[in-house]
């Protein structure tokens, strides 16, 4: 059935309107399932802390020169792990989720019946997913602070900004991915040669010039290093402005384009 079968020009809702008849499933859904996402969403970054930040850290002999302006250990870590948590957390609630929507609850064509379009649909799913995101990483930022990760009290504001948009950024692109897949086999490409590698070499570990000038490059031409380098610089109080703006473009010329590939994805998938 195409999607102008399903949704008639003069059936379409503003914006807004379809956003907030939507808000309620998404309510339901997010009262259901927090207790399944507390251990990934909260405890597991945590552990990631204390673990990594803490007690590896304490053996760590921390040179602000080769730690970008930290102090510790903990406070280099800690703003790339939120930032990476975020891309995760985002992944991992645009993969099976979407897809699942299609192939086992058949949840997006109830909503398509009604005079939602693809993007008023997109629109409430991704906003469901960010605001996780959001709330994920801001009780990670606050329960951050007594560790002294912090140099200014704006810091983790800024931060939170910079992890949420990473978060949004890496949604609308797994989003639009998951849209145009048709088995979940495919998930298995995404994290492993993406998602991880992304993780691991993108700076929230360790200080990239550590992979030697090509790998450096090669870093900072991904797109979760723009989110680490912006969250660790608001962190630590180190803002370069030309280095800061042109992470902010980035993320914000990805993220158009994801949101983009999302909607596209969708009217393709429903279209069939």
């Amino acid at each position: 059935m195409s999607t102008e079968a399903r949704t008639p020009p003069s059936a379409a809702l503003g914006a807004g309107v379809a956003l907030a008849r939507q808000a309620d499933y998404w309510l339901t859904v997010a009262r259901r399932t927090w207790r399944a996402t507390a251990v990934s969403s909260f405890l597991a970054p945590l552990f990631y802390v204390v673990a990594l930040g803490v007690v590896l850290g304490g053996f760590i002999e921390a040179d602000p020169d080769q730690l970008e302006g930290a102090s510790t250990y903990l406070a280099f870590l800690a703003p790339g792990l939120v930032a990476g948590h975020a891309m995760q957390l985002a992944v991992g609630e645009t993969t099976y989720p979407v897809l699942g929507m299609f192939k086992w609850n058949r949840v997006y064509d109830a909503m398509l019946a009604t005079p939602l379009t693809p993007t008023d649909v997109a629109r409430a799913h991704l906003t469901f997913v960010v605001a996780r995101v959001a709330l994920a990483c801001a009780v990670y930022d606050v329960v951050l602070a007594p560790f002294g990760v912090y140099e200014s009290w704006w810091g983790p504001i800024l931060a939170l900004g910079a992890q949420t948009l990473t978060g949004a950024m890496f949604a609308t692109l797994v989003y639009g991915y998951s849209c145009r897949i048709t088995s979940e086999a495919a998930f298995g490409v995404l994290f492993r040669l993406g998602v991880f590698p992304l993780f691991l070499f993108s700076g929230a570990f360790f200080p990239i010039e550590n992979l030697g000038t090509v790998g450096a490059w090669v870093a900072r031409l991904t797109p979760l290093w723009q989110g680490v380098s912006l969250s660790r610089m608001c962190c630590l109080d180190t803002l370069d402005a030309p280095t800061a703006l042109a992470n902010l473009a980035v993320l914000l010329a990805i993220t158009a384009l994801g949101w983009r590939w999302a909607v596209t994805g969708l009217e393709q998938r429903v279209a069939r």
